[in-house]
């Protein structure tokens, strides 16, 4: 649960090596490059290109498949991938023009087969083409112009006007005809169908090496990146120089490789005003939260990873605006279903194990609540035993968001103060804690008089303490008299705070709609089947299952977008207050079997 350290390392040998260190290096896979090269003095990458996958794609999905050739003493994956991409962006240009060639043809036709004729043999007159609706001919008739129609249909009248310069006076705009004759047209559409022919032959027998190809798809996705990744250092005469950012643990290691491979090696931290690559780890079960933030935004290096933070109120929110345990079974059942096939990848392996985490929150909290399919359970039953939130208590429900809402707006300020303990950064979110801390202390006191009449001074305290402490750490850096400036503005978020804070009562709104509508889909089903002796047990099922099935769709997409609006915007509003750039490892692909 953390950003891990970095530094800046830099290797310095002979050009002609270059292409060797940066292989090695990506086999090793913990580098974030770093561009050495000016935009202007970039060269095109030479070899294989990044487009492996798409040349691929496009021979998969040929319809026409030779038989697999399994020898690989006449196989060359870069030629199957050039030679595969030719024909694709040929195929491409090819299609675009016949589109354009029918196009032509059939605007073309019905003014018959004809060549056009020099100007001097029309004593520099030059044909105009005009289709004109039938209903406008009367404006045509009415010109002196010199004109005569040579084709009609059910619609328009294909007339052909004889003058110098552009006509006037005609109803309607000229039609563009082209300088190409209606045979000229004919004649290159029937060269551009035989080439395509020819294309999609060579295509159907570039197939036959599909498995070959796509076994060698990584090695070529890796060639390129090293193609690429040479740009990216800085050569002069004989010497070239690669810079990175690696991960502090691993520096030992490329010194040692630096020794072995005769490299100058430098390395060192980050300075201050430098912006290193954000590189988050988290333990593999709360590492789907690492991939919430991630969706979102990257944090800046210098401040804190909150995927922990992130993943646990997510579960919480979620299971509160879901609210009823028998939804959050049927949750579980469907990702049981997929389970197997989301373990197939690193993404869905984190993400299945968050889905189980929200199902087993979205249990405890409709058990909590006693709502099941909408239905509560009766008095003396088991269930009814752990039913310890009434959800109809909208003070109560009201009061648990808010706190609920103050504790994650605290944990973002608490966090972020403890990440610049050994800095006066850390003074300004630990003033807005206090904020927070006191603000909730003072309305339990105000609003629970006689049981917890004790909390207002405390809150009073707090809240004056901590306004004073954002007035006067707001601003850490100028004179006293711009450090208060500052904070007289940082006081303006008082406003935010409160607003904030009052945002977390969506959890409380949408859990009260999702079980509302729960309990009136029941309602009417249990109209229908009384007032419908016999059919109306279908009917009522049917109710119940679509009403229920409508009413779970709305509540799991709610969970979604709203659990995540609330760490998005008000938890990062608070905590991660500049966006810095991931990661992005200099490594080879991971080796993944391929299937047709």
């Amino acid at each position: 649960m953390s950003i891990i350290s970095l530094e800046k390392v830099t290797f310095y040998g002979h050009v002609e090596d270059r292409h060797q260190v940066l292989t090695d290096l990506q086999g090793k896979g913990c580098l974030h490059l770093i561009d050495l090269t000016p935009e202007a003095d970039s060269l095109s990458p030479a070899g294989p290109s990044s487009r492996a996958r798409e040349a691929l794609q496009f021979l998969s999905s040929c319809p026409n498949r030779r038989r697999q050739v399994t020898r690989t003493d006449r196989f060359d994956a870069a030629d199957i991938e050039s030679n595969a991409l030719k024909i694709k962006d040929r195929l491409q240009e090819l299609a675009h023009e016949r589109d354009f060639l029918l196009g032509r043809i059939l605007n073309l036709s019905p003014w018959g087969a004809f060549d056009f004729p020099r100007p001097e043999a029309l004593n520099n007159l030059r044909l105009w083409f005009y289709v004109v609706p039938h209903k406008d001919m009367r404006k045509v008739r009415e010109t002196d112009l010199i004109w005569q129609r040579v084709f009609a249909d059910n619609r328009f009248s294909y007339v052909v006007v004889i003058s110098r310069v552009q006509p006037e006076g005609m109803p309607v705009e000229r039609a563009r005809t082209g300088n190409r004759t209606l045979f000229q047209l004919e004649g290159r559409l029937e060269e551009v169908e035989v080439e395509l022919e020819d294309l999609f032959a060579e295509r159907a027998g570039l197939t036959r090496w599909n498995e070959l190809f796509a076994r060698n798809i990584e090695r070529l996705e890796d060639q390129a990146a090293v193609v690429d990744a040479v740009e990216k250092t800085y050569a002069e005469d004989a010497v070239f120089a690669l810079q990175a950012w690696a991960p502090k643990r691993n520096v030992s290691t490329l010194k040692a490789y630096a020794r072995e491979r005769k490299l100058v090696f430098e390395n060192s931290p980050p300075f201050p005003q430098e912006t290193p690559p954000t590189l988050m780890e988290n333990p593999s079960g709360i590492s789907g939260g690492q991939d919430l933030v991630s969706f979102y935004t990257t944090p800046r290096y210098w401040l804190w990873d909150p995927s922990a933070i992130v993943f646990f109120s997510f579960a919480v929110f979620f299971a509160m605006i879901l609210a009823d345990a028998g939804y959050s079974v049927v949750m579980g059942l469907m990702t049981g279903v997929f389970w197997k096939k989301m373990g197939r990848s690193e993404t869905g392996s984190r993400f299945r194990i968050l889905l189980a985490t929200m199902v087993g929150a979205g249990i405890i909290y409709g058990v909590m609540v006693g709502s099941y399919f909408g239905v509560s359970p009766g008095g003396g039953s088991v269930p009814a035993r752990f039913k310890i939130i009434d959800m109809m208590n909208f003070d109560f429900m009201m009061q648990i968001s808010i706190l609920l809402g103050v504790l994650h707006l605290v944990a973002a300020n608490g966090v972020t103060a403890w990440h610049f303990r050994k800095s006066p950064k850390a003074l300004k979110p630990l003033s807005w804690a206090i904020v927070f801390l006191g603000g909730a202390l003072f309305w339990q006191g105000i609003t629970h008089e006689g049981e917890f009449d004790f909390l207002k001074i405390p809150g009073v305290i707090g809240i004056g303490l901590g306004l004073a402490g954002v007035l006067l750490f707001t601003g850490t850096e100028g004179s006293f008299f711009k450090r208060l400036l500052k904070g007289l503005v940082g006081l303006a978020g008082i406003s935010s705070a409160f607003a904030d804070a009052l945002s977390y009562l969506r959890l409380f709104a949408l859990g009260l709609a999702s079980a509302s509508l729960a309990g009136t889909f029941n309602a009417m089903a249990g109209q229908v089947k009384e007032a419908l002796p016999g059919i109306g047990i279908l009917f009522a099922l049917l109710i119940a299952l679509l009403g229920h099935t409508l009413n779970f769709v709305l509540a799991v997409a709610g969970g979604f977008i709203h659990g995540l609006r609330l760490n998005f915007i008000e938890f990062f509003r608070w905590s991660i207050t500049e966006e810095g750039r991931p990661f992005r490892a200099f490594a080879r692909k991971e080796k993944k079997s391929w299937r047709t």
